[in-house]
């Protein structure tokens, strides 16, 4: 259930009513809003309490949360979480636009692509490190040596890092490094690993499972915000179906669907969603006019050597013809994807929850 305070309360009522819902046993989050500060109250046994919570001091009302994920939900906070790190905005009006190569294969390889990517408009730079793949003779990335790279092509272009991390006893090693910690397909239940982002201090991008419904999705993101970190972007990436003409099926309609049920931001992912370069930029342009709040986009030098995903890959000329489409489109449903330091924008966007 969440504690909605009356506009007005005062810092001390919000710390009273803190300590009393943990008093209760159950687990707050506090949510502090433009017009008034909402307190999830999260635990086994929550509505035998909600008479006691609703006569404390500043409280105007305690509702019942419906949705099965809880702090996730729209019935928590009704704004939209907006994720920053260096140069990307993620959430709201603001498009991030993550690019860069699958897999980390080379200093010049990866330098050579932030220079690229960061010309043609992008916000932040993608590249694996780790590479968990389906075959275990496959490339499994450069690890450390990988990360080290990537601080390297920050430094130079002040891209921040968005990178994979595969397990609890890697998150350490890749939060000193990354700016922002991806968790893989094949890992968005692995439990242990999402309660360990949920501890550190970077904002964290959750991919969608191939076979996963969007509720589980949403479920597993509820992981990381009961652990703390509440800097969490949903990713559509595509799920496995009975077509073939594509590696995947990307459900466009997933980006509206989720806005409608929570404030995380979504991102969508063409490449691994497509699995062919040349169905990426549309397929992009399609996900921002459906309102998605990002893009990550494979980019690589030279796509037919490319150690891995070479066939979804965009060369440099593809991604700024690629960021041409994806600017007309943004511009046409208010999104910026450069916005001014400190500039205030907001898209309406209608709820399910709101209605």
């Amino acid at each position: 259930m969440i504690v909605v305070m009356k506009p007005g309360a005062t810092k001390e009522q919000i710390e009273h009513m803190i300590q009393r819902v943990e008093e209760l046993g159950l687990k707050s989050h506090v949510i502090h809003g433009t017009e008034r500060t909402v307190i999830a109250a999260i635990g086994d046994k929550r509505d035998e309490h909600r008479q006691s919570l609703e006569s404390g001091p500043g409280v105007a009302e305690v509702v019942p949360i419906l949705a099965p994920y809880k702090v996730a939900s729209l019935e928590v906070k009704r704004e939209r979480t907006v994720v920053r790190t260096g140069s990307l905005s993620v959430g709201n009006c603001h498009l991030g636009i993550i690019a860069g190569p699958c897999s980390v294969e080379s200093e010049e390889q990866t330098l050579s692509t932030a220079r690229a990517v960061k010309a043609a408009g992008a916000t932040a730079l993608r590249g694996g490190a780790f590479k968990p793949r389906t075959s275990p003779y496959s490339f499994q990335g450069l690890k450390e040596e990988g990360l080290k790279i990537l601080a390297a092509a920050r430094a130079e272009t002040g891209l921040p890092i968005v990178t994979e991390v595969i397990g609890p006893a890697d998150v350490p090693l890749v939060a000193k490094y990354a700016d922002v910690l991806q968790i893989g397909a094949r890992n968005m239940q692995n439990y242990p690993l999402l309660e360990a982002v949920g501890v550190v201090n970077k904002p964290v991008l959750l991919k969608r499972g191939a076979s996963a419904t969007l509720d589980e999705l949403l479920l597993a993101s509820e992981y990381i915000l009961n652990a703390g970190n509440q800097n969490v972007m949903l990713c559509e990436r595509g799920i496995r179906t009975f077509e073939t003409h594509t590696r995947f099926t990307l459900p466009v309609a997933s980006v509206p669907y989720l806005h409608e049920r929570t404030h995380l931001p979504i991102i969508v992912d063409p490449s691994h969603g497509t699995g062919h370069s040349s169905l990426v930029p549309r397929t992009a342009a399609a996900a921002v006019a459906a309102g998605a709040d990002g893009l990550i986009l494979e980019v690589h030098p030279n796509p037919e050597r490319a150690l891995s995903d070479g066939f979804q890959s965009l060369t440099f000329e593809q991604f700024g013809e690629a960021m041409d489409l994806i600017r007309r489109v943004a511009e046409a449903v208010g999104k910026k994807i450069e916005p001014a330091p400190g500039s205030r924008c907001r898209v309406r966007i209608e709820s399910a929850a709101a209605n």
